[in-house]
């Protein structure tokens, strides 16, 4: 059965049969919507699934709101009311001075992070500090663990990070046991055997922990693929 034409609804026959614009044209009805010039397939333009000549295509056109007397008033009085909405909160938090932030469960690992940090940073200006000093090291280990340094005699903060010839391992926290040998790269690393045990040991982010070997006392981040809980 022969499809209808697109604009003159009669059967269209093979011999004379235009497909465009998901249509079947006759050759003379496939013509511009406006001007009615005979198109081909190289000349037309579609718009709605109708064709048209260049001259007649339709174009996108914008509409522009103009600054009407009503408009502007309009917008006059939405200011206004911000204004008025702005100074009516502004009255109500007078006087309060701060706000309560809730201790959530993010802003508690945040926290805590932070303070790891802050500990990984004081153990490596203490480890600075101590390079810089001239002072010679006692020959008694005894004495010198009993004769802090001058660097040492400072009082630590609560968790604060002590040196890690001068801390003795906590027993409590998490356990982990070193499963490959690595080699600390920075100052605040710490450096494993296969098989080291690692205490109190916590995640700092993705792919590091914090611990504490307990084979050389050394506190500090370690790769966390190096290590599995035990």
């Amino acid at each position: 059965m022969n499809p209808p034409c697109g604009r003159c609804k009669k059967p269209v026959y093979p011999t004379e049969k235009i497909n465009c614009l998901d249509k079947y044209w006759h050759k003379g009805c496939f013509s511009c919507e406006v001007c009615k010039m005979a198109l081909s397939m190289t000349n037309y333009k579609g718009f709605e699934k109708k064709p048209y000549c260049s001259m007649h295509y339709p174009k996108t056109s914008f509409t522009i709101v103009t600054d009407t007397p009503e408009n502007l008033r309009l917008k006059q009085q939405t200011m206004l009311n911000s204004q008025a909405l702005y100074k009516e909160e502004f009255e109500k938090n007078k006087g309060k001075g701060f706000s309560v932030v809730v201790d959530t469960p993010e802003l508690q690992r945040l926290k805590k992070t932070q303070d790891q940090i802050s500990n990984i940073k004081y153990h490596e200006e203490f480890e600075k500090s101590k390079v810089r000093s001239d002072a010679p090291l006692p020959e008694n280990r005894q004495d010198y663990e009993e004769q802090p340094s001058s660097v040492e005699k400072f009082s630590h903060p609560a968790g604060q990070l002590r040196p890690a010839a001068a801390v003795a391992p906590s027993s409590g926290g998490k356990r982990y046991q070193a499963m490959y040998s690595y080699t600390a790269a920075e100052a605040d690393e710490v450096s494993l055997r296969e098989g080291d045990v690692i205490l109190d040991v916590e995640p700092i982010d993705d792919g590091w922990v914090f611990g504490c070997n307990q084979r050389t006392g050394q506190r500090g981040m370690l790769p966390a693929n190096y290590v599995r809980p035990v």
